[in-house]
């Protein structure tokens, strides 16, 4: 296929600048996105043993809800009954609760004793999987236009430019798409490996990535374009509007548990029921939230679907459930949601997604170093913007997975010392993230590679020894190794130890042995009257 010179250098230089501009906030959404596949497994992991009392039998549950109610005044506000075997069978707030995250929030959980009698405990409310998800969402960018946040919104505007980088790269490669698709040409250096490899990997993982990038578009500016349809709707509201309720209930007027799973399993087969949460028990607008779980399911929320009920009356006020009543309108949003999500394939869907996640973020990486290469040999030396460019390359996306690593890695830790570990874990994620920033930007790109890497590979190793020691010693009784999940967090953290310091091996290797003026070269600047045009070789 033949296209003019003319045009292919008009999409490559559209290819170049959307990804330069883009990359490393999709970087850091695409690799927290992909550990956000196992965001429950992540919190389940995180979380104390001891903060989970045993299940009870359903025949149980309304004597539990009874006795909660009985002894705690939070309880009659609302609670939330879990049918998952590794949550406690009820828990309410005591302080936060509702929608959003707060970092404060307290749980107390209860169960039943041999003899029927009610036992709590108090504990903290772990947020390291969301955090995770808010870092997938937001980049780690703080603040708010209006209602909503800002990281959110400059992450749409990443996903633009990132599809334009899409359709570029693909117009760009056609010519030779054919002949150097499966090409890894090691023998034409380094810099040729790594272009062959990202083109491989675009190409492969160019379906997923257009999913990603138009869903995001979507999540971001849903309100602008709600916004733009009041031009046709003009002051007639899109959506009919809620009948408001004048009637005050009682906790006293609640039906037995069994009833609400009778009604609930009839409308949602296919699914089952891990949790009902009841919400302004004592008030005109009490409800009931019935999160449901099912396998190989397009699901309108990351890992779950939702029924929403009045919990007296049984009247359902909406649900995410896809059915053939719900038109078409709410097949193609749950689309977007389920696409984006990967929650229609079920665990392999997940696995798929993670390993995705993390060749896209390898995109951007490789992207970005690319163009930084090219630009050198264009210009016959390193500048000043290339020098910083390469350093906040390097800073940002292994600072952002240093920043996760460790508070994955103090999770344990805290929870001896402090019961409440969600702010430590800002702590953890903000002065990694800007001190890699700033140690690449202080030692130049090569040499932070290299002991970043090296740090990553040490606290991803720590991860389960610390899980070993706190298993084992006798002096803490707070951990033991559980299920499944958490030992493959374990395993998973141990293979990203390895595989970080097999990369920094390499890019220790090439520092010392390739060529003298790449970025990965360890260097000193000099400075001239042209700026960073010499470099000279410097020692780590």
């Amino acid at each position: 296929m033949k296209i003019r010179s003319d045009i292919l250098r008009t999409y490559q230089s559209i290819h170049t600048w959307t990804g330069i501009i883009a990359g490393l906030f999709l970087f850091i959404g695409f690799y927290a996105g992909s550990l956000t596949m196992f965001k429950p497994q992540i919190t389940q992991w995180a979380t104390p043993p001891s903060h989970n009392l045993p299940q009870v039998n359903i025949s149980q549950l309304d004597d539990l809800v009874a006795q909660a109610m009985a002894s705690h005044d939070k309880a009659k506000q609302g609670f939330i009954i879990n049918f998952e075997q590794d949550k406690s069978p009820i828990a309410w707030y005591e302080k936060g609760g509702g929608r959003g995250i707060r970092l404060d929030d307290r749980l107390m959980q209860g169960s039943l004793t041999d003899n029927d009698e009610l036992i709590t405990v108090s504990s903290s409310s772990n947020k390291l999987g969301n955090l995770i998800d808010q870092l997938h969402r937001t980049a780690g960018i703080a603040g708010k236009v209006g209602h909503e946040r800002l990281g959110i919104l400059v992450l749409g505007i990443a996903a633009l430019l990132y599809f334009l980088a899409l359709v570029s790269g693909v117009i760009f490669l056609l010519p030779t798409l054919m002949k150097t698709l499966f090409a890894l040409r090691k023998n034409k250096g380094a810099n040729r490996f790594w272009l062959d490899s990202h083109n491989l990997v675009g190409i492969f993982s160019l379906p997923f990535h257009l999913i990603i990038a138009w869903s995001v578009i979507v999540f971001a500016f849903h309100d602008v374009l709600y916004g733009g349809l009041s031009l046709i709707y003009g002051d007639e509201p899109m959506f009919t509007p809620r009948e408001q309720s004048t009637i005050s209930y009682s906790v006293a007027d609640l039906q037995p548990v069994t009833s609400y799973l009778t009604e609930i399993n009839a409308i949602s087969e296919g699914y089952r029921i891990s949790s009902m949460a009841f919400s302004k028990l004592e008030s005109t607008s009490p409800s009931l939230a019935v999160k449901l779980v099912g396998d190989n399911t397009i699901m309108r929320g990351g890992y779950s679907d939702y029924i929403y009920m009045n919990p007296y009356t049984k009247k359902i006020a909406f649900n995410t459930i896809a059915n053939d009543d719900a038109g078409v309108y709410a097949a193609i949003v749950n689309s977007f949601f389920g696409l984006h999500f990967g929650n229609y394939a079920g665990q392999f869907g997940r696995w798929l997604y993670f390993i995705m996640g993390l060749l896209g973020a390898f995109l951007f990486y490789s992207g970005n170093l690319l163009w930084l290469e090219k630009r050198r040999q264009k210009q016959g030396g390193q500048t000043r913007s290339s020098y910083i460019m390469a350093a906040l390359t390097v800073g940002v996306c292994l600072g952002s997975i240093l920043g996760v690593c460790s508070a994955i890695l103090a999770t344990k830790w805290l929870y001896i010392f402090d019961d409440q570990p969600n702010y430590y874990y800002l702590y953890c994620y903000y002065l990694s993230f800007f001190g890699a920033i700033g140690y690449a930007l202080w030692r130049g790109a090569a040499i932070a590679a290299i002991h970043l890497l090296r740090l990553l590979a040490i606290a991803c190793l720590l991860i389960p020894v610390t899980s070993l020691i706190l298993a084992y010693l006798p002096l803490f009784d707070t951990w033991a190794l559980r299920d499944f999940y958490g030992f493959s967090i374990e395993v998973v953290a141990t293979l990203f130890s390895l595989l970080f310091y097999i990369a920094s091996r390499k890019t220790y290797q090439r520092a010392h042995n390739g060529e003298p003026n790449s970025i990965w070269a360890i260097t000193t600047k000099t400075q001239s009257s042209q700026g960073l045009s010499s470099l000279k070789t410097e020692t780590i």
